[in-house]
């Protein structure tokens, strides 16, 4: 109790030291690209006029392996602008130049090459960025990021080209005012972060310079840059989409029709203001096109995660978030539906709002009805810094059942090098929500110090097991909670170990349904050793509560991975311990787990890529094994070029006795402007015999799909 009443303390006088401060605006010259009525032609090639006369960006330093180093490469930047598009070039010196890591492959791929980053705070509040990465050959990544979060699935429309030349490569990057969100001023100030990443070193770079005193802080390190008279554009996007499929289905051991339909969705994109945008969408099609990775799927305490993929919850998922619980809003609990809509965005120089509003057809109907109806509402008010406070609500029903849930949450920048984030919240779930409604809560308060060397923090918090987020993923309430760790790092003087960071930490969990207490003690280590190699190793010793027992989970593990030569990557984890069997009547065991990653690339354009994941448990009393867990998964994808790909996937579960067979073509112009032709196939090792099936040595083929999606963007 001594610790809470501290903690709200602490909370209360972070809050009132805010009010009555704040951040000066930085110092230094602001960033003043050129401005043209003559644009570059965006072909990966500087003979352009415009960019002879260009301001010249130059001086990167590293921020990783360690910080403040001269980048051991030379880079330099260039800036021009007319009123409707952004442009940058970049020349990227190497003296290696066969070296360079560069790969032929579809959008968000090209993260373990060489590239370069724009990232751009575009409103120039700290409160979030969008990062614009590009390979050497000129293949994207984009992503939208917070202070807690880096949002990769993020897709916008921008273009770019590249060109490896006999000094190193060169790119240039013109992006859309219509692609992204700005204040509407004149001049418009922006905030940016210029990065490189060199792969066969581990190494990248920025300028301006990170900062060691205040580490991973990027949003209150970026730099201004001044942009006048930019047009003022009223946003309209039309997205129509066709979609078909067919899907057969093994009766009586033989393939049947289950279900073919083909159907027409449209979404709309309008700009309300230039940075507050309206999305609507009618009979959509919510399918994904990129299939789930399989898990092992027994013996589980709570349900399995499966990241967003979905194009219409992407965007803007990340004003979403809610301090300390990212997946407090879990939009894959939204299945089937028929309209949704979204407004996102800023209404005052410092407040911005997120809401969402879906009607979801349910797959199992209810005795209320064959509709979910689900609405979110975010609303966050900017502080100095990175700092800010939110509240949201959310509500999900299928009359007459409904649950609720609402409250606050943010984050306070106290130095340069340490924040204090907090969240409240309350739910409320029942059938009648005026009188047998059953209340919950949810409470945390976390500090972290971060810089150079050294990162440390704790937290303390409470999920009270009455707790309930339907439209959320939270695996486990009924908890109390609190944690400290220290992260000391070190930066050697060698080639051979360029870093090495060493973790220790506790965690004290209260199971509050038994009232017993949870204990773990965390240690490792791990280190960059040579250009890519990453090794660690990690041991706990820890107890955990399921079903009112307690149960010893002591375990070890340690993983290597490297980018072993320019076409091949390996990553390696293995893990060793004490766990529980989860069932009405829990037992203790031990078991085994691990990984194997291989990506190997022949050539620019052909990629290939196996996974190996393994399960085992054995019961400690007389060492049976229970079961054995193995999944193995090839994916190969040939890219014809930068809009164009073919993949096939091969997936075998051992355990499951099933194999799953996925091919795609899919041809992407820029988002939205899409086609894709996908053909899957199931199979599983059992035969129809008389009036049942029964396990063989040979495969069946018991599901089949086919699926079709066209899509055109209309920007006006």
């Amino acid at each position: 109790m001594r610790f809470s009443h501290l903690s709200l303390r602490l909370s209360l006088f972070s809050f009132f030291l805010f009010l009555f401060s704040f951040s000066p605006l930085l110092a230094s010259e602001p960033f003043q690209p050129l401005r043209t009525d003559n644009p570059p032609v965006i072909d990966g090639k500087l003979n352009d006029p415009i960019w002879q006369s260009a301001p010249v960006i130059t001086g990167f330093k590293t921020w990783r392996p360690d910080w403040a180093k001269d980048l051991s490469e030379k880079t330099d930047v260039l800036m021009v602008y007319d009123s409707e598009n952004l442009y940058f070039a970049f020349r990227c010196f190497d003296r290696e130049p066969q070296k360079i890591k560069a790969s032929v492959t579809s959008r968000d791929k090209m993260f373990s090459d060489d590239w370069i980053c724009i990232n751009l705070d575009s409103f120039g509040d700290q409160q979030s960025l969008y990062g614009f990465y590009v390979n050497p050959l000129g293949i994207q990544g984009d992503s939208r990021a917070t202070g807690t979060n880096e949002d990769k699935s993020f897709d916008a429309v921008w273009y770019s080209a590249g060109k490896i030349t006999s000094d190193g490569y060169v790119i240039e990057v013109q992006i859309p005012v219509k692609s992204i969100r700005f204040s509407e001023k004149n001049p418009v100030t922006m905030g940016v972060i210029f990065e490189r990443h060199i792969s066969r070193r581990s190494e990248a770079g920025t300028y301006p310079p990170l900062d060691p005193a205040k580490g991973y802080a990027w949003l209150t390190q970026m730099h201004p840059m001044i942009y006048h008279d930019i047009k003022p554009f009223v946003l309209l996007e039309i997205l129509p989409a066709l979609t078909y499929s067919h899907r057969e289905k093994a009766n009586q051991g033989r393939l049947v029709n289950e279900e073919q339909k083909g159907e027409f969705g449209i979404t709309v994109k309008y700009g309300i203001t230039q940075d507050l945008i309206l999305d609507a969408t009618l009979n959509p099609d919510f399918s994904q096109v990129e299939a789930d990775a399989g898990q092992v799927d027994v013996n589980l305490r709570y349900n399995l995660f499966y990241p967003e993929k979905r194009p219409f919850f992407l965007e803007g998922s990340e004003q979403f978030l809610v301090t300390g619980s990212p997946n407090l809003i879990y939009t894959r609990t939204i299945v089937n539906p028929l309209i949704a809509a979204k407004v996102t965005g800023k209404i005052a120089e410092k407040q911005s709002i997120a809401s969402l509003y879906a009607m979801d057809e349910l797959y199992d109907t209810t005795p209320g009805g064959r509709y979910a109806y689900v609405g979110i509402v975010r609303f966050k008010q900017a502080l100095s810094g990175d700092g800010y406070i939110a509240g949201m609500g959310a509500v999900r029903e299928t009359k007459p059942h409904v649950n609720g849930m609402g409250g606050i949450d943010g984050l306070i920048r106290l130095t340069q090098s340490s924040r204090l984030a907090f969240q409240g919240l309350l739910s409320h779930t029942g059938d009648d929500p005026t009188s047998s409604t059953e209340r919950g809560h949810k409470y945390e308060l976390t500090y972290d110090y971060e810089e150079r060397s050294l990162r440390y923090g704790g937290a303390f918090g409470r999920i009270s097991d009455n707790f309930v987020a339907e439209m959320g993923y939270v695996p486990r309430p009924g908890i109390m909670y609190v944690e400290g760790y220290v992260n000391p790092r070190f930066y050697p003087s060698s080639e051979l170990v360029r870093r090495v960071s060493i973790f220790t930490g506790s965690r004290q969990y209260k199971d509050l349904p038994s009232g017993i207490w949870e204990n773990g003690y965390d240690l490792s280590i791990s280190a960059l050793v040579g250009p890519t190699v990453s090794v660690s190793a990690f041991a706990a010793v820890q107890t955990e509560v399921f079903a009112g027992k307690e149960f010893n989970t002591n375990t070890v593990q340690g993983s290597l991975s490297s980018q072993a030569t320019r076409d091949l990557y390996v990553g390696l984890s293995a893990q060793h311990g004490n766990a529980i069997y989860y069932s009405a009547n829990p037992y203790g065991g031990y078991g085994h787990r691990g990984t194997l990653s291989i990506r190997y690339q022949p050539w620019d354009n052909l990629s290939a890529e196996y996974t190996l994941t393994f399960n085992d448990f054995s019961r400690s009393s007389d060492s049976k094994l229970i079961y054995e867990y193995t999944i193995s998964r090839l994916r190969t994808t040939y890219q014809f070029n930068k809009y164009l790909f073919f993949r096939g996937i091969v997936e075998y579960n051992n355990y499951r006795k099933r194999m799953l067979t996925d091919l795609l073509a899919s041809f992407t112009y820029i988002p939205g402007t899409v086609m894709h032709l996908g053909y899957g196939s199931l199979y599983e090792r059992i035969r129809w015999e008389e009036s049942r099936y029964v396990p063989t040595d040979r495969f069946l083929e018991t599901k089949r799909g086919l699926f079709f999606k066209a899509s055109y963007l209309w920007r006006l």
